[in-house]
């Protein structure tokens, strides 16, 4: 619902000329997912971020191919500008290499994860390829 939502603004925002017209399409289909951890998991120290993705292929940043993205993980963000390129910072950790894994330390508390594809610069695709937000606690 949320992905057919964003597909409606971004549809109507290119037949107006918007900000949208400059970001990569995503194919229908494209998923991206956490392998691990999972939502609800209680963890200590640092621990493994393993990312999937189907329907989409990885090219590292600053590399323009068709059907390709790279990873950025969200590290309890709960606004996203998804017209232009992301910031990097705690919050917004880029993996411009091509990684599909990392392994973070967060302080103790809970926190909410999410995953957001990028195109060659950064930018999030349209419709954009985002993974549902998973919690953690670190104990």
């Amino acid at each position: 619902m949320l992905r057919s939502w964003f597909l409606a603004l971004s549809l109507s925002a290119l037949a107006a000329g918007g900000a949208t017209a400059q970001q990569t399409a995503s194919p229908a289909g494209a998923e991206v997912y956490f392998i691990e951890p999972a939502d609800g998991a209680v963890l200590t120290g640092e621990f493994r971020v393993r990312f999937g993705l189907k329907g989409m292929g990885i090219a590292p940043a600053g590399v323009e191919a068709e059907k390709t993205g790279h990873h950025h993980l969200l590290v309890d963000v709960d606004e996203i500008d998804f017209e232009n390129s992301l910031p990097a910072d705690e919050n917004f950790r880029h993996f411009g290499g091509g990684q599909t894994e990392t392994v973070i330390e967060l302080p103790a508390g809970k926190h909410t994860l999410q995953l957001l594809l990028g195109d060659h610069n950064h930018v999030p695709h349209i419709p954009p390829v985002m993974s549902e937000k998973i919690t953690v606690t670190v104990k």
